[in-house]
């Protein structure tokens, strides 16, 4: 304890050199600012994790059942029938998602189809994500089927929402021979209207997704009782992980079962990635950042030279003036750590609640209006363990530097 309070001593002691005191402020702000860096910068990727989440979340069912081997899985009505039953499953419904060729006037472009039930927007937020078509997302009615355009195949292909021109859709042919003669006839055809328009801001759905009646996915892929997924929706305050190994359980090793986090795991992964990537250039930077705090110690050994030798006359111990000058490593460390966490989510909750750092740009076309922020305090907890390793790694070099001080220092005499 006593080491501590003569370490204490010395921070806050006014050294002899100018040039020690304006070294002690740069290390003590290079420890605050990179520490102060992190924090918010780890707040601004979990923010724009979290918006992803949200925004993907409006289309992607709580469970996703897909084949474990080959495209379509067979009799994918009854296996959506059979999940039905398990407790928490609000609704299950087999999907059919395959590759097309999208014909619209003069224009065309290869499209992923997606053939729901007429009552899958009753479960997901299709209809929050209409931008053009009046925000309903009819498939079927008593006069038509029609097809949900996403924004790329949108542009595109020029289409208009509740036009009498009718958006083609065409399908290689999965039996069959190929006529060379006659080319077309190895596809299948048929047509609809469009009813909407939506855009969920994400790439891999607004690029080529079109959304279609199952019934007539299935006639144009000739799938008649097959699926390539099954979708399932849980009642609020269920326990998505419990339910998801409960349906893998009883369906077998034939199928995979995912939850959202799981059906995009390519985007979490980049943005993880991205996260932890910066979170350790960062580091490298603090990292840099504590040879000033050495230099600041190594200079403070020089000077306290008297003092040292005051102390090794009132009979400290060389081990005993080591842990004085560990001490203040420490000391240097925890000060500029503890003042860049405070400031660190002192920002980070004032932009998460507050936004006071906008996004330039038309505001009316952006999804936010300011950076998303998000503080999770296992970052917190990241960034104090990070800083505890280099503050120990310092305190290691000052002791070092203290020994060698020490022992090149005249010998006490009684």
């Amino acid at each position: 304890m006593l080491p501590l309070r003569i370490a204490w001593r010395y921070l806050k002691s006014k050294k002899t050199h100018n040039a020690v005191n304006i070294i002690s402020i740069v290390a003590t702000l290079g420890v605050v600012v990179t520490t102060a860096a992190l924090i918010i910068v780890l707040s601004v990727f979990n923010g724009f994790k979290g918006m992803v989440e949200e925004r993907l979340s409006q289309l992607d069912p709580d469970l996703m059942v897909t084949p474990a081997s080959g495209k379509v899985m067979a009799n994918g009505d009854s296996v959506a029938d059979a999940l039905k039953d398990v407790p928490g499953v609000k609704t299950a419904f087999a999907a059919i998602e395959d590759q097309a060729l999208a014909i619209y006037a003069d224009y065309q472009m290869p499209v992923r189809l997606l053939g729901v039930p007429d009552n899958y927007a009753r479960f997901n937020g299709m209809d929050n994500v209409i931008v053009n078509g009046g925000g309903q997302s009819v498939l079927n009615d008593e006069v038509a089927s029609y097809a949900l355009v996403s924004a790329g195949p949108a542009v595109q292909l020029h289409v208009q929402p509740n036009s009498p021109r009718m958006l083609q859709l065409y399908a290689p042919m999965r039996q069959g021979r190929v006529n060379i003669a006659n080319p077309v006839d190895a596809f299948t055809a048929d047509s609809l209207f469009v009813g909407a328009v939506f855009q969920v801001q994400q790439n891999d759905v607004d690029a080529d997704l079109i959304v279609v009646p199952v019934d007539f996915a299935r006639n144009l892929f000739d799938y008649p009782d097959e699926a390539s997924q099954i979708q399932v929706f849980l009642n609020p305050g269920t326990d998505t992980d419990r339910t998801r190994v409960e349906i893998a359980r009883r369906l077998g090793k034939n199928f995979e079962v995912k939850d959202r986090l799981m059906q995009q795991a390519e985007s979490y992964r980049l943005i993880n990635i991205e996260k932890w990537m910066t979170f350790l250039l960062l580091a490298f930077i603090m990292l840099i950042a504590t040879f000033n705090v050495i230099s600041t110690l190594a200079l403070l050994v020089v000077e306290k030279r008297e003092s040292v030798a005051t102390l090794r006359s009132l009979g400290a111990s060389q081990q005993f003036v080591r842990r004085v000058f560990v001490a203040q490593a420490w000391l240097i460390t925890a000060v500029g750590a503890i003042i860049g966490l405070v400031v660190g989510i002192l920002l980070s909750l004032g932009q998460q609640y507050f936004g006071w750092v906008t996004l330039a740009g038309d505001t009316s076309r952006l999804i936010v209006q300011s950076y998303p922020v998000r503080v999770v305090w296992t970052d917190v907890v990241v960034v104090l363990a990070l800083v505890a390793v280099i503050a120990l790694v310092t305190s290691a070099i000052t002791a070092a530097i203290a020994r060698r001080s020490i022992s090149t220092s005249p010998t006490p005499t009684a």
